[in-house]
């Protein structure tokens, strides 16, 4: 009698951890999704600080009423909102990924991530407002 041992098959639970590596699903299910936020927000951030920049050079030393101009004209305000918005958008993704790896109790990283979300968006908040202000009412 020619008994050979047939190969054991591999776990299914180690297939299905595979096949969610290949889809882009991290433990939240929202991996792919989130790396792609980071780098969209980062490649549009390049223009807008660039356009910043170059407009904070030219508006230096002028007086607050040729700032409250500037910012009145609807494209510079858009262009600040969006800068405001990315800005805060990107900081709260990168910060929370820093929090999701180094942060290793569930609870402390959950209250983190949500008090990390609260912020950007309060801090968000206050630059738009500030924008709008600046432009409505110089």
């Amino acid at each position: 009698m020619n008994q050979t041992a047939k190969p054991s098959a591999p776990h299914l639970r180690v297939m299905r951890s595979q096949l969610g590596r290949v889809r882009g699903l991290g433990a939240a299910r929202a991996g792919t999704e989130h790396w792609w936020a980071e780098r969209l927000t980062s490649v549009a951030l390049v223009p807008l600080t660039l356009w910043f920049i170059y407009a904070a050079l030219h508006l230096s030393g002028l007086p607050r009423a040729a700032v409250a101009h500037w910012a009145g004209n609807p494209i510079n305000t858009a262009l600040l909102v969006a800068l405001v918005l990315i800005t805060f958008r990107h900081l709260q993704l990168g910060l929370q990924v820093v929090l999701e790896d180094y942060v290793h109790h569930e609870g402390i990283r959950t209250a983190s991530v949500l008090l990390l979300r609260g912020a950007a968006g309060l801090l968000a908040l206050i630059g738009v407002l500030a924008a709008l202000k600046l432009a409505f009412t110089g």
